[in-house]
C-alpha cells in the first residue's frame, strides 16, 4: 500500500513531498512498524473515505462515517493515505472538494486510533494532503469539530455553509492540535487571531470566520447537494487550464512556503521546465500571444 513517508530530516521530508516522491507514513525512528500501525488501525472500523473523480478535473472526497458526525476511525486513516496516493498519481486532476457525510463536515477523530497511529505520522499524513498537487477547498457543512476543524487547515481553501462552525475545541479534551493545524492555521489567519481562536476554542460561525480570514466565502444554501454545486463552481475559477500547469503552479506555491529560499527558487525552475517550450505552452502562446492583456 503505502512507501515511506517519514524520512529523518524535516527539510528532506519537505522537499521530497513537494516533489510528491512517495515515500514510508510508518518510520521505525518513531518506534512504529507498518503491519503493526495498520493492524492496530485495523481494530477501530466505521465510515470510510470516499472518492469520486470527475471528468472536468475536480474530485470529490468524502469523510463517510454520519453515525459518528464524521469522525476519523482507524479505518478511515488507512483509506485516507490510499486516496492521497491515488490522487497524487491522478494526473487529470487539478481540484479537490473535501466535505463530510450527511451535511456534517467532521467531529474529530477517535482517539484510540490516533494513538495507534502517533503524532508524528498523523502531522505527515496531513501534510502530504496538504502539498497534493492539486488546489484543495474544504466545504465546511455543519460541524468542523477538533480534528475536524484541524483537517480544514491542510486544505488551501476554505468555504462555508451558512449554518455552519468551525471550532478547534482541544483545550477543552486537555490537548492542543498535533496534526499541524496550529502551524497552518497561524498560516491562515496570523498569530494573534490563532492564539484567540485555541486559547478560547471560539466558535467560529461563517461571518466571524470571514471576517478573520479563516474562510474564503460563504455559500448561499445549507442544502447538501446545492452547497456542493456552488463549492464546484467557486474551485472552478482557479482550476481553468491544463492539469499540467495548475499541478505545477501548486507545487510551486507549496515549495515557496514550504522551502528555504534557494531551494524554493530551484524548484519553480525545475517546474517551469517541465512546461516552457513543451506543447502545452507552444499551443497558449500561439491561441494568445506572447501578452494577453
Amino acid at each position: 500500500m503505502a512507501k515511506s513517508l517519514l524520512k529523518t530530516s524535516s527539510l528532506s521530508v519537505r522537499t521530497k513531498l513537494l516533489n510528491q516522491v512517495g515515500v514510508s507514513l510508518y518510520n521505525t525512528s518513531h518506534g512504529f512498524h507498518e503491519e503493526k500501525v495498520k493492524q492496530k488501525l485495523q481494530q477501530f472500523p466505521g465510515g470510510s473515505i470516499d472518492l469520486e473523480k470527475q471528468d472536468d478535473g475536480i474530485g470529490i472526497l468524502t469523510l463517510n462515517n454520519p453515525s459518528k458526525m464524521n469522525a476519523f476511525s482507524g479505518v478511515m486513516m488507512l483509506q485516507l493515505l490510499e486516496k492521497v496516493i491515488e490522487l497524487e498519481n491522478w494526473t487529470e486532476g487539478k481540484g479537490l472538494i473535501v466535505r463530510g457525510a450527511k451535511n456534517t463536515f467532521s467531529s474529530g477523530s477517535d482517539l484510540n486510533a490516533v494513538k495507534a497511529l502517533g503524532t508524528p505520522e498523523a502531522s505527515e499524513l496531513c501534510m502530504r494532503f496538504y502539498v497534493l498537487p492539486l488546489i484543495s477547498v474544504a466545504l465546511v457543512q455543519g460541524w468542523a469539530l477538533g480534528g475536524g476543524a484541524e483537517f480544514t487547515t491542510a486544505c488551501d481553501f476554505r468555504l462555508m455553509t451558512p449554518e455552519s462552525e468551525i471550532r478547534f475545541v482541544h483545550k477543552e479534551r486537555g490537548i492542543i492540535p498535533s496534526w499541524g493545524g496550529t502551524t497552518r492555521l497561524v498560516e491562515i489567519i496570523g498569530s494573534r487571531q490563532a492564539l484567540k481562536v485555541l486559547s478560547g476554542a471560539l466558535k467560529l460561525d461563517p461571518k466571524k470566520a470571514l471576517n478573520i480570514g479563516m474562510i474564503e466565502d460563504v455559500l448561499q444554501s445549507s442544502d447538501e447537494t446545492k452547497s456542493l454545486e456552488e463549492a464546484q463552481e467557486w474551485l472552478k475559477q482557479f482550476i481553468e487550464g491544463p492539469p499540467e500547469v495548475i499541478r505545477a503552479l501548486k507545487k510551486s506555491v507549496c515549495s515557496g512556503k514550504e522551502l528555504y529560499l534557494e531551494d524554493a527558487l530551484q524548484n519553480e525552475r525545475d517546474l517551469l521546465g517541465t512546461l516552457w517550450g513543451g506543447p502545452i505552452s507552444l499551443e497558449a502562446i500561439a491561441k494568445k500571444g506572447k501578452f494577453n492583456k
